[in-house]
């Protein structure tokens, strides 16, 4: 072991950052050479006088370098950094970064996701696509050029709630959620104009935003939900063009904003000329009867939704309610981000939400949910976590002295994958929650959910101390 001892400036940067940039430039300057064991964490933290959650997202970053690995039980080493360089992605990429390998780890029990259920849906859209193909044959084999108003009428159904029904005309079928997001930040922003997310988001979004040369800004939050004063303060402060909102169960928070709250942040979005995305994705697995903000604004919201976490990811399915003569613009974004929605997707999609068949579908994945969410409470009994019946997820508070990645780490290799906080963070930020966030759709029976829950139980319970070096 090395007694290599950096030295930290405070008020140059954030001390995780400067601390990886530093052991960077120190295995560069050959002053940490390959096979140098670090030193654990909680003596780093104490010789340097930093947290020990500094020194742990320090690894994680040089980790993700590549410059070092770790295994269980002997510690953190410099790898050989030559070889390490080979693949080391350069520093500009990092908004293609996030906790998430590109492709999940096999043979592992899937907490990482919040894909619908599977309860039968196969039966259900092999009848429609055999219909589809008959019916639909020179569509079939060229182009979509065209937008069918069955395809609105679905989307307009879809997004329908709390008293609120979206016109036809305003609604743009798309890709997925996902996409939709994307074209709207496409068709209203242009490149430098800031985009806001909560401290805790969809991240994928934000990632996207910095890689279409647009800029992420942080909206804190309080309770996992954002609020009108920081929104104010942001908007009077950085001006976005846009902020990105899930009002209706918060990802990761599994939170709702309260109606004061909606009606005050669009008030304030009204002052600033601030264009708003309503993502509701989540909303229509809970059946939330909460006001929409785009029933309020509808003059500057988006409003987002799809099939992904209520009835079948693989389908696809999105939609977007646009402001008056805006859809067109969307329309048009989308074509150009995605290369066009596919025929066969869009109106496998529509055939399901107007036929009734998705509402069904909705309906046994719900009940399933509940099942699973019940089981969750039920193992993490005397935790503290936060969920509703009808999520698909939980957000864990892990036991002290757990830190979120190691605790990620350190399910990975007992055969679990899950989701730690920086997976949803949008940006460098020295908030820490200490949680993890646990899907329970995935897994294919409840008896896999209760294993998978348990082992994360059991581990929460240990001490982490042989888990150090995955930190």
């Amino acid at each position: 072991m090395t007694n290599w001892l950096p030295e930290l400036e405070p008020g140059k940067g954030p001390l995780y950052l400067q601390l990886a940039d530093r052991i960077e430039t120190d295995i560069a300057g050959g002053i940490l050479a390959p096979g140098t064991k670090l030193p654990p964490q909680r003596n780093l933290a104490f010789d340097i006088g930093v947290t020990i959650g500094t020194v742990g997202r320090a690894y994680n970053l040089i980790r993700e370098r590549g410059l070092v690995s770790g295994e269980v039980g002997r510690g953190t080493y410099v790898t050989d950094h030559k070889d390490a360089a080979l693949v080391q992605a350069p520093p500009h990429t990092e908004p293609f970064g996030g906790t998430r390998g590109p492709v999940a780890t096999p043979g592992k029990i899937r907490m990482d996701s919040t894909a619908a259920i599977e309860v039968g849906q196969s039966d259900a859209m092999e009848q429609l696509l055999a219909e589809i193909t008959r019916q639909f044959p020179r569509e079939m084999s060229s182009y979509s050029r065209t937008l069918p108003g069955s395809w609105q009428e679905a989307g307009s159904k879809w997004l329908s709630g709390a008293g609120w029904a979206p016109e036809p005309a305003s609604i743009v079928p798309t890709l997925g959620a996902h996409s939709a997001i994307l074209a709207v930040i496409a068709a209203i922003t242009v490149p430098g104009d800031r985009v806001a997310f909560e401290d805790l988001t969809y991240c994928s979004a934000a990632r996207s935003v910095n890689l279409m040369g647009r800029r992420s800004i942080i909206l804190h939050t309080e309770n996992g939900s954002a609020t009108p004063d920081d929104f104010e303060r942001l908007c009077a402060q950085q001006h976005p063009k846009l902020v990105f909102l899930m009002p209706s169960l918060h990802n990761p928070t599994a939170t709702t904003m309260p109606e004061e709250h909606r009606r005050a942040i669009v008030e304030i979005a009204r002052r600033h000329n601030v264009w708003i995305i309503e993502d509701e994705i989540y909303g229509s697995v809970m059946g939330l009867d909460h006001i929409k903000i785009a029933d309020l604004a509808p003059e500057r919201t988006f409003h987002i939704g799809g099939l992904s976490k209520s009835v079948a990811a693989g389908v696809r399915g999105g939609w977007v309610a646009c402001p008056p003569h805006l859809a067109a613009r969307v329309h048009t974004a989308h074509k150009m981000v995605t290369g066009g929605m596919p025929f066969i997707m869009a109106e496998l999609g529509a055939q399901l939400v107007n036929s009734g068949e998705a509402d069904a579908i909705r309906g046994k994945v719900q009940t399933e949910i509940a099942a699973r969410e019940a089981i969750a409470r039920s193992v993490f009994a005397g935790m503290e976590f936060s969920s509703q019946p009808l999520s698909p997820f939980l957000w864990v508070k892990l036991p002290d002295p757990w830190l979120s990645g190691t605790f990620k780490s350190a399910a990975l290799n007992e055969g679990v994958l899950v989701d730690d906080e920086d997976e949803f963070k949008p940006g460098r930020t020295e908030k820490v929650f200490h949680r993890v966030r646990l899907g329970l759709t995935v897994p294919e029976t409840r008896d896999e959910v209760v294993q998978g829950f348990s082992i994360l139980r059991r581990l929460m319970e240990t001490d982490n101390a042989s888990y150090d070096s995955y930190s």
